[in-house]
């Protein structure tokens, strides 16, 4: 459970070619404002939304995994260049295991990130564990890298940071980002 960059996690990263995020928590800092009317919001931060098309220039694979199905939620996926969403799935074996073989990918070709209880069973799995800052402690204790930023505050946009400097793909995403 660290934020430090060792040759193991380099070698983690490496490997990767898919990212898998949870929302709550993670894109969010986990707050939810109910109204009347089914009015339902969620502050995500745009830092993070950039980063997912950096990813996608970077050559990487997305996908997220709600366990709690959200309009919201729904609403700011489909702005993102995501391959595969899950939106309420509390057990969240089932979708990991349909992406992992949808897309051809081992375990240690994932990276997936976390926050609660429910995300533990996905990164008992995965070859790259990651807990945001704010995360459970349990959580924190199964990550191979706990981001410095907390959820909905740019934590996943560190994690694509982290995965395309340590691939030395960061510039390539640029360059092709400037093509788009």
């Amino acid at each position: 459970m660290s934020n430090t960059i060792t040759q193991s996690l380099l070698t983690k990263i490496a490997k990767i070619k898919m990212l898998i995020c949870d929302v709550d928590g993670v894109l969010t800092d986990g707050t939810i404002f109910m109204g009347s009317g089914n009015i339902e919001l969620k502050r995500f931060s745009v830092i993070d939304g950039a980063g997912f098309f950096l990813a996608k220039a970077g050559g990487l694979k997305l996908a997220v995994i709600s366990g709690r199905y959200s309009p919201a939620t729904e609403l700011r996926l489909k702005e993102l260049p995501i391959d595969a969403v899950y939106n309420g799935t509390v057990n969240k074996l089932e979708p990991y295991q349909s992406i992992k073989s949808e897309f051809g990918l081992s375990d240690d070709e994932i990276a997936y990130v976390g926050d609660d209880l429910i995300d533990i069973p996905v990164l008992n799995l995965v070859g790259l564990p990651i807990a945001v800052e704010n995360a459970y402690a349990p959580v924190k204790k199964r990550a191979a890298y706990v981001t410095k930023k907390r959820g909905g505050e740019g934590a996943v946009r560190e994690v694509i940071d982290l995965l395309l400097e340590g691939q030395q793909k960061f510039k390539l995403a640029l360059k092709n980002l400037e093509k788009d």
